[in-house]
């Protein structure tokens, strides 16, 4: 229907999350009418992302810097760590800025039927950063996969000693 350049350009679009065919038009198109500067911008900050984001070695959220910028910070807590699913989730506790400890991002939550067992997420590396800390803090949804996730996780730090406190939800 459409030119082989464009049509290229709506498949790759319909490969990002979110992305359905008619959204996938209506971006290409998008682009095609906005000037080529612009393009250039989004292509240059798109390849410099992929080029300088990585996971943060202590906590494995997306940092440019390493450790990144909540891990060297000596005025957080650092006998207090929150658990979260996602760098996103992450940055979203920043946001209300209520939470003054560090984070350890798991990479997902437990999903057997989705292949995602204990040993693809970062469990080890959370148990491995227990030894110097007073309280665990669980910041993970309440859907399915989050509470088989609590539930997981609950199992092994019990009986490490250490304080666990789920964030509430609700209304």
């Amino acid at each position: 229907m459409y030119a082989k350049t464009l049509e290229k350009l709506i498949e790759e679009l319909q490969k990002l999350p979110g992305i359905g065919p008619k959204s996938a038009q209506r971006l290409a198109f998008h682009f095609l009418a906005t000037p080529r500067k612009s393009v250039e911008d989004l292509t240059s900050a798109l390849l410099e992302a992929k080029d300088k984001i990585s996971y943060c070695t202590v906590c494995f959220n997306v940092t440019d810097i390493n450790p990144c910028k909540n891990c060297s910070d000596e005025s957080r807590l650092s006998d207090t760590i929150c658990v979260v699913a996602e760098s996103k989730d992450l940055a979203a506790l920043e946001r209300s800025g209520v939470f003054q400890g560090k984070y350890h991002v798991l990479g997902g939550l437990l999903s057997p039927l989705d292949g995602i067992e204990p040993e693809t997420l970062r469990i080890k590396e959370l148990l491995a950063r227990i030894n110097k800390v007073k309280e665990v803090v669980l910041a993970i949804s309440p859907t399915t996969e989050g509470d088989a996730t609590v539930i997981y996780l609950t199992k092994l730090l019990r009986p490490l000693g250490v304080n666990l406190t789920r964030i509430a939800y609700g209304l």
